[in-house]
């Protein structure tokens, strides 16, 4: 990722361009540092609007996860002429299109456009039911992630996270399968969420 200093500063906010600096030692030095304080910036931003469209804050936070998942691993591919805030909400966005559009369940309007905090808006775009060839492999890209990741988890939280992402189980079902109260579910679902999102920002666990 090449960016032109001279540009940024004509072009960015103070906060862009301390996103770009970022993005730069992440990138180039591999600074886990830098990944962390982005995540650290964006977290919540993201998941509040990944939250408008499922409306159900555990999906939301699963959804969270991987947008942020997916923008490390390809941070290198961050095309600095825009910024860093537009570019993290698309992936969220588009991965949440996929979860929605999968799942058949009843959200925002279609019709509707997100703000994101640089002003910008993001429209959803819902498109056919069928993934075409491009799209299967950005969906299985998507897997291969989380399956890395996932990977790197205590024992005893891979079985509940496997059952959650990939079989794509509800908290009862979960429970139901584990043989298990649906509370403590829930309290060690929240907890391996949280060991993932400390993974995600370490870049060595998704690649």
């Amino acid at each position: 990722m090449e960016v032109n200093n001279q540009e940024i500063q004509k072009q960015f906010s103070a906060k862009a361009k301390h996103d770009f600096k970022l993005i730069r030692a992440a990138v180039e030095q591999g600074d886990e540092k830098a990944y962390a304080e982005l995540m650290q910036i964006y977290k919540k931003p993201v998941y509040h609007v990944v939250l408008k469209m499922v409306r159900n804050p555990d999906d939301a936070e699963d959804l969270t996860i991987e947008a942020f998942a997916k923008a490390f691993r390809n941070l290198h591919k961050f095309n600095p002429e825009y910024a860093f805030s537009t570019w993290l909400f698309r992936i969220a966005t588009n991965n949440c299109i996929d979860f929605i559009r999968k799942n058949k369940i009843k959200t925002m309007s279609i019709d509707s456009a997100i703000k994101i905090d640089n002003g910008d808006e993001i429209t959803i775009d819902f498109r056919d039911q069928n993934l075409n060839p491009q799209e299967s492999a950005i969906k299985n890209q998507k897997i291969e992630i989380m399956q890395h990741v996932v990977s790197r988890l205590p024992d005893k939280y891979q079985r509940l996270v496997t059952l959650r992402y990939f079989d794509e189980l509800s908290y009862e079902e979960i429970a139901t399968e584990l043989k298990a109260p649906l509370g403590t579910v829930k309290a060690q679902l929240h907890r391996a969420r949280e060991l993932l999102f400390d993974m995600v920002k370490n870049k060595k666990h998704i690649i």
